[in-house]
């Protein structure tokens, strides 16, 4: 049998959230609510969802590989140059440019543990060593700890702000001190996923603006969270030039399709519906906070459209009962979070569905 290289022994495939159609199969029913990938609830923007109708057009032909409007839409709203971009099939496509790029056999890679696992599965697939670092008390990035986690071998520090999957984030003066403490060589990934949710809290760092002091820095973000168009795969990086020229020499030319630069382009453009996704995900997470704390449930502080909330039962038993409910989430067991659920934040009526299905559920162990 032909085998595949000796990095890969380590690797576990991801453990994406199970679809729609494969439970109502299982369990037989007709309405099924998937609150396990962090989708926004309200779907798409419409101007964006426009884009990719007049986009079919043109479906025959290569996109632009170097995505030239979406470029320099979005050099123009975040006010960066063009060339301080590059683009992938989401954040995914991205970690896995970055690791390709600076990580080989020998070096290390520092993560926080537990937080977004294609960090792990990309670092060992390069052949590179992965150093977990654990989270601090408010289960977000424990800076300081990973900060003297650095090493000779010390390449590239994914950090995940806000953590997925807990949710929780840390601050600015915390980032602030933390980059003047990493040497320059060494590549800092800032994954902000779930930025446009986070931005609203006064402490949340902005990380756009050290850009130019710390040039080892890349901010990843993506289209898949609050714009709703997770199944366009879109994500971006933003870093120095010579950053971006390096991770270039190994993307594919045709990454990103051309439906999803247009409808990432649109959706730049629709400040209403922006606007209207944060404050419905405000107000049902407040709503789920208040239901769980009713339970007796504990949950980190999130600033995300997902709250990792204590099951304090076997999360593995939970998460399939659930699924008999028509409720998925995604189980801690599979997240490093024994006894924990993800749950993303859904519509009102979405989380009314879901508390009843999990009160029901958890009372049920108890008897």
């Amino acid at each position: 049998m032909i085998q595949a290289k000796k990095s890969l022994a380590a690797v576990e495939p991801y453990s994406p959230g199970r679809p729609i159609d494969e439970i109502k199969r299982q369990f037989g029913l007709e309405t099924v609510v998937k609150l396990a990938s962090n989708e926004n609830p309200l779907g798409a923007s419409p101007k964006a969802m426009e884009a990719v109708k007049q986009s079919a057009e043109t479906v025959f032909m290569y996109p632009d590989p170097d995505a030239y409007l979406l470029r320099h839409a979005l050099a123009k709203h975040l006010g960066k140059k063009p060339e301080q971009f590059i683009f992938g099939t989401g954040s995914d496509g991205l970690i896995e440019l970055i690791c390709k790029t600076f990580l080989a056999e020998g070096d290390e890679s520092i993560v926080a543990s537990p937080s977004f696992s294609l960090y792990e599965l990309n670092i060992l697939a390069s052949g590179a060593t992965a150093v977990s670092v654990p989270l601090n008390g408010t289960m977000a990035c424990d800076l300081p700890a990973m900060a003297e986690a650095i090493t000779e071998k010390t390449k590239v520090i994914f950090l995940c702000n806000p953590n997925n999957p807990t949710g929780a984030h840390y601050t600015k003066a915390e980032q602030e001190a933390f980059l003047q403490a990493v040497p320059q060589h060494i590549l800092v990934v800032v994954d902000e996923a779930y930025y446009e949710y986070a931005a609203e809290a006064e402490d949340y760092p902005d990380t756009l603006s050290v850009l130019e002091q710390h040039p080892n820095v890349v901010i990843l973000r993506t289209y898949s969270k609050i714009y709703g168009m997770a199944g366009l795969r879109i994500g971006y990086g933003i870093s120095h030039p010579a950053i971006i020229s390096q991770m270039e020499k190994v993307r594919p030319p045709f990454n990103v399709c051309s439906p999803a630069q247009v409808a990432a382009v649109a959706a730049l453009e629709d400040t209403e519906f922006l606007t209207r996704s944060v404050s419905e995900n405000r107000e049902n997470r407040a709503f789920l906070e208040q239901a769980f704390d009713s339970m007796g449930l504990s949950c980190a502080k999130s600033a995300t459209n997902f709250i990792a909330v204590d099951t304090k039962q076997d999360s593995k038993k939970v998460y399939e009962a659930l699924l008999e409910k028509g409720y998925i989430v995604k189980g801690g067991h599979v997240l490093g979070m024994p006894g924990y659920l993800r749950v993303t934040v859904g519509t009102r009526a979405e989380c009314e569905g879901f508390i009843a299905a999990l009160q029901a559920v958890l009372q049920s162990m108890k008897a």
